[in-house]
């Protein structure tokens, strides 16, 4: 199967930070969570895409926590960097014998970017994300380059090749 078949089968669409998404679960039967920024579901989940076409998902960062998923494809690689400026190197994938990982937690308030890796034989890489309280787009913050770079300046190339330029929310 490729990109573009999974892209149809599961009904994904363009991600705004990049690759394909479909929410695929809300816990709207559930109570829901308050929160300082207002009522949220306890729980959401989605498939996310990267491929070929759209093989990035810019910086962003998320008020909740998200835990990751891998599915199948190429591996991913993720880039963290938390609030005090550590950045931290993570490869999706189901090769657990080179450190690959099937399962990766964010906290919320990490800023969070990924990339398909270019020797990958498959031209995508599917995972899931389950994020709770649930994801809220007034929780999500897309990250601007200069803003960034400012305050991680030793990331500076990082940010530079994973931000769109004039990101806007």
């Amino acid at each position: 199967m490729d990109a573009a078949e999974l892209i149809d089968r599961l009904s994904l669409e363009p991600h705004r930070e990049g690759g394909f998404f479909r929410r695929t679960y809300e816990a709207g039967d559930q109570p829901r969570v308050l929160t300082p920024h207002g009522e949220r579901l306890s729980l959401t989940s989605i498939y996310y895409l990267l491929s070929s076409e759209r093989p990035r998902g810019h910086f962003h960062r998320n008020r909740s926590d998200i835990i990751h998923y891998f599915h199948l494809g190429d591996p991913v690689e993720y880039f963290l960097i938390d609030p005090q400026g550590k950045l931290e190197r993570v490869v999706m994938g189901s090769n657990l014998a080179r450190g690959e990982k099937l399962q990766l937690v964010v906290p919320g308030g990490w800023w969070k970017a990924s990339q398909l890796q270019a020797d990958g034989v498959n031209g995508f890489g599917l995972i899931s994300e389950a994020v709770s309280p649930g994801f809220d787009y007034q929780d999500s913050e897309l990250g601007k380059r200069e803003i960034l770079t400012a305050a991680f300046p030793q990331h500076a190339a990082l940010i530079r090749a994973l931000t769109y330029e004039n990101a806007v929310d």
